[in-house]
């Protein structure tokens, strides 16, 4: 149940933050669709957003959380001391990275995206978007670490709330600063770059409050090498050689995407940002759950609990994002033109965008798992398993995307993408069955069986039955229409599931969680 508990706070408060990063992309939309000057942006930000899975999101969030619950069980100044020795160490590392980026971003831009060195003005405003954008790094890691820190102590719903800080930072610059950079002779875009760099350090602002309350106050501490920081730098040791690979693989769908037509990576980000929606709201808030709760249940060597505790998120993790997958598969035309077709986002960008987002969508269920079992891994101290996976479907992936890429454009590195989760995923559930003595049955029990029936009978009547003429309505009938749809699909869903035995499950669980609430 507190897994339950946990998972809902920071669902409910990462939907409200994916809810504004969707309006975001929907203001960027409008103003700037899907063209040469997007791309350049989305380059320009994946140079600092690749550094940040090593020191927000990545190795270092899985490794410094179980260390820090095991500090802090001990005694809260111990906590204390390892997360600021680690806070200025982070700042002092991410900082000098940060100049790195701002001296060398023209080198960098012609690794990134080597197409873009032969138009001169693309290549120079993604190099000055490069550089506003360099500082988001420092800003974001702090933000991760604070995140941490807070959700080991059970604090979950501001931490989850406080990406949407950035959302609105973003927000905000576009509409604010657009028409005032572009009559000082500049391109609007740059809007843009200042609204990230900005909504970085509200990111990490935000959660400054709850730290302070928490009895965490500032302070210099007396040694940074500590035992336990060294703990965290050896575990985060393996993870370099996964980021690295990451990066590579990143590089090439990078290059490939730029090299193929004009768009295709503004296609390709819209459609991952809707891809992000179920996956940051659902599958992220189990597996940060489930990370605390397993963790301080293994330290505890309970290792009942922390099964049940892994059992209870692998369920959660099916149950919710397989009615996901059914409205984002079947419904993506519509949802494409309904959330973006305006401004200078075009009818051919909605097409080729809802291509993209169906071949993400196949990978949703194995990003649930994936989001859950690399946590898992790091409170085990077996971190090397999810570099091993990593490094398998990266190299998967890159030979998927240079082979077919040129056969069948830009949405074969959707599908890369959604395969090589699926290849890490697998490797990694047969690890960690034979880690924690899991049978077979743990993975393909009835109940998640019974999902799996749920999704096809759901996907099979919206395809068949529920599909309207769409394009042509005005926008409030497209609005109803959706929303139709999508509440006949998730009907559809769960009413298989109740009437096929899981009516009486969910109903006790639905019970406990609103008992708990009114306690409280």
């Amino acid at each position: 149940m507190s897994v339950i508990r946990s998972t809902i706070k920071m669902a409910i408060a990462t939907f409200f933050s994916r809810i504004l990063g969707l309006v975001r992309e929907q203001v960027m939309a409008a103003y700037f669709g899907a063209s040469g000057v997007t791309d350049a942006f989305l380059v320009a930000y994946r140079i600092p957003n690749l550094l940040r899975d090593l020191f927000a999101e990545g190795a270092f969030s899985s490794a410094f959380v179980p260390t820090f619950v095991e500090a802090n069980q001990e005694s809260r100044e111990a906590g204390r001391e390892l997360m600021w020795s680690l806070f200025w160490l982070l700042t002092m590392v991410t900082g000098v990275i940060c100049i790195g980026i701002m001296i060398f971003a023209p080198q960098l831009i012609s690794i990134f995206a080597p197409a873009f060195v032969n138009d001169p003005d693309k290549f120079e405003l993604t190099v000055n978007l490069t550089r506003i954008m360099a500082p988001f790094l420092t800003c974001v890691s702090i933000a991760a670490l604070f995140m941490g820190v807070l959700n080991s102590l059970k604090v979950f719903f501001m931490p989850a709330l406080a990406p949407a800080f950035y959302n609105i930072m973003s927000i905000l610059s576009m509409l604010t600063l657009s028409s005032f950079i572009a009559s000082r002779g500049y391109h609007p875009i740059y809007s843009l770059g200042i609204g990230a760099m900005l909504g970085g350090f509200m990111q990490a602002a935000v959660q400054v409050p709850l730290i302070w309350s928490r009895g965490l106050r500032p302070m210099w501490p007396k040694v940074f090498w500590t035992t336990r920081a060294k703990k965290i730098l050896r575990l985060i040791g393996p993870g370099l050689i996964g980021f690295a690979a990451t990066q590579v693989n990143l590089l090439i769908t990078t290059i490939l995407a730029t090299s193929t037509i004009v768009g295709a990576t503004s296609w390709l980000n819209y459609s991952f940002r809707l891809f992000q929606l179920p996956v940051g709201i659902l599958s992220v808030s189990i597996g940060n759950s489930n990370l605390v709760h397993f963790s301080e249940a293994w330290k505890k060597k309970d290792v009942a609990s922390a099964k049940q505790s892994l059992a209870t998120s692998y369920y959660l993790s099916f149950l919710t994002v397989m009615p996901a997958f059914v409205v984002l598969y079947c419904l993506s035309d519509e949802i494409v033109n309904l959330i973006f077709e305006r401004g200078r986002f075009s009818r051919e960008s909605t097409l080729m965008t809802a291509e993209a987002l169906r071949m993400y969508a196949l990978g949703l269920p194995f990003y649930g798992v994936y989001k859950i079992w690399v946590p898992t891994f790091y409170a085990l101290d077996r971190q090397k398993i999810p570099v091993i996976g990593s490094i398998l479907s990266i190299i998967f992936n890159i030979a998927f995307c240079l082979s077919l890429t040129p056969f069948y454009g830009f949405k074969i590195l959707a599908l890369g993408t959604t395969l090589s989760v699926l290849v890490n995923s697998v490797f990694q559930s047969c690890v960690l069955s034979k880690d924690l003595d899991l049978k077979l049955n743990f993975f393909f029990s009835p109940r998640i069986l019974k999902v799996c029936l749920a999704t096809i009978f759901s996907a099979v009547i919206v395809e068949l039955f529920l599909k309207f003429e769409f394009f042509s309505q005005p926008f409030l009938g497209k609005c109803l229409i959706l929303c139709a749809q999508i509440s006949a699909a998730g009907v559809l869903y769960f009413g298989f599931l109740f009437f096929t035995g899981e009516r009486e499950v969910v109903e006790a669980q639905l019970s406990k969680i609103l008992k708990k609430f009114k306690k409280k």
